[in-house]
């Protein structure tokens, strides 16, 4: 596993995406962080970065949104109001999973027996009003070249 990590101002928010994007060699991403941390804020900055031209909002209440980008689709998905692993089969999680999409997932852990082993996981924690830091974790397993 390798981490970096990575204090940022809220405005400065696209260069970090820009930066977390080149570093990702999943498609599967995990964002962890407290309500109001910044993870659907960091979403859109990604989608933004992967050149989305779609209005991203959050998913807490449709658990899950798709969105498209050039030759590909991003689905976010916000698992804060599942209540268990039943939920989630009822959609139809595992057809998600079995895509080779983009798979953007807050709350994670509330499914996390379903989550596959090949991840990208972004921490993100509230240093101050304006400022989070970021950690991001990659399995250096997968990587085909140095970063």
């Amino acid at each position: 596993m390798d981490t970096r990590q990575y204090i940022y101002n809220l405005e400065d928010i696209d260069v970090i995406a820009s930066k977390v994007l080149e570093q990702l060699n999943s498609k599967v991403v995990l964002f962890n962080g407290n309500m109001g941390a910044g993870k659907t804020t960091l979403v859109k900055a990604l989608l933004k970065a992967m050149k989305s031209e779609d209005s991203v909002t959050s998913p807490t209440f449709s658990i899950v949104n798709e969105y498209q980008i050039p030759n590909d689709s991003v689905y976010h998905f916000d698992f804060y109001r599942i209540e268990d692993i039943e939920e989630a089969y009822n959609f139809g999680i595992e057809d998600y999973f079995a895509t080779n999409h983009w798979l953007f997932i807050e709350w994670s852990e509330r499914v996390a027996s379903l989550i596959p082993d090949d991840v990208c996981i972004v921490d993100i924690s509230i240093e101050s009003p304006i400022k989070r830091a970021l950690k991001l974790t990659i399995d250096t397993n997968q990587l085909t070249e140095t970063m």
